[in-house]
């Protein structure tokens, strides 16, 4: 990518994250709003943090069908709320216990653990009713099935599942069909859903090529579990804004324990160089998508 090209992404990176705060804070509720103490909890895990990848993969799929941004945004913001609300859960006592997220407290080390239950609860639902509540798609029947993609993103056939057998595997040796399986329902999942809701903002697509846009969410997503894991074991709790080491603390399968470091790095490669291939027939309205496969792989935190 040209000195150029890397300056209109960071700008356009930075428009998208700028708008995705304003609307994230337009469809929570009020922090004056009874209950005031969970819908501050439900803000405080949302605002004022976070890359915004996922939002940032619908904007970009978006381009690809010629979406408006009006319609963007509330399919990101849909996907965003799941992501946090998923945040939320997966920090508290029962799964990783972790007290460090984004750089400040995590909701329950915050608001203690009943009402971060309660918020996450109330942003999975939020979600839904931020992505039914308008128009988003031409087409009432594509309004549907992305609703039909988000739920089946997050249950247990999805995210929730991916969460637990990630739990269900710890201090076991996982071959790398099911570690890649694993992380295709945990992480994989919602970053797939960013960009198909995208997708389906603005004009049709034919088959193939939402196989094709499908094909590099898959390849994405798992590398950026792949990077996780290699961050998790060379950057530092104040670099990545969350707890450093934790998963070879806590035992877990990662693609840095059995791949080696090398090796993770050649797969995070080998993902990416796949992705871009798949993005071939969309020439130029790809671009940002092509963009946001190289800040994925080649990110610090």
């Amino acid at each position: 990518m040209s000195e150029l090209e890397t300056t209109d992404f960071k700008t356009w990176m930075n428009e998208v994250q700028a708008q995705m705060e304003k609307t994230l804070a337009s469809v929570l509720p009020s922090s004056n709003h009874l209950p005031e103490r969970l819908h501050d909890a439900m803000r405080y895990s949302v605002l004022d943090g976070g890359k915004r990848v996922r939002p940032l993969l619908a904007f970009a799929a978006g381009a690809v069908v010629d979406a408006s941004p009006e319609r963007l945004q509330y399919a990101a913001s849909a996907v965003e709320l799941i992501h946090a609300y998923s945040l939320v859960h997966d920090d508290m006592p029962a799964m990783d216990n972790d007290v460090l997220r984004r750089g400040k407290p995590t909701v329950h080390v915050a608001y203690g653990e009943a009402t971060a239950l309660l918020a996450g609860d109330a942003l999975q639902t939020a979600a839904f009713e931020v992505l039914s509540n308008r128009t988003l798609a031409d087409n009432p029947v594509d309004q549907l099935q992305m609703i039909r993609i988000l739920a089946n993103a997050s249950g247990s056939l999805g995210m929730c599942g991916g969460q637990g057998v990630d739990l269900y595997s710890v201090g076991q040796e996982l071959t790398l069909p099911q570690l890649e399986m694993m992380h295709i329902l945990k992480t994989g999942a919602l970053i797939r859903a960013s960009v198909l809701l995208g997708s389906y903002c603005g004009t049709a697509l034919a088959p193939e090529q939402r196989e094709a846009l499908d094909h590099y969410a898959k390849c994405i997503g798992l590398a950026f579990q792949v990077v996780d894991d290699i961050l998790d074991c060379e950057a530092d709790s104040a670099t990545l804004g969350k707890t450093a080491g934790k998963d070879a603390a806590n035992h877990k399968p990662t693609y840095v324990a059995l791949l080696g470091m090398k090796g993770a790095k050649e797969k995070a490669a080998e993902l990416k160089a796949s992705a871009l291939a798949s993005l071939t027939p969309f020439g130029e309205k790809a671009a940002m998508l092509s963009a946001l496969a190289g800040y994925i792989v080649d990110r610090k935190y």
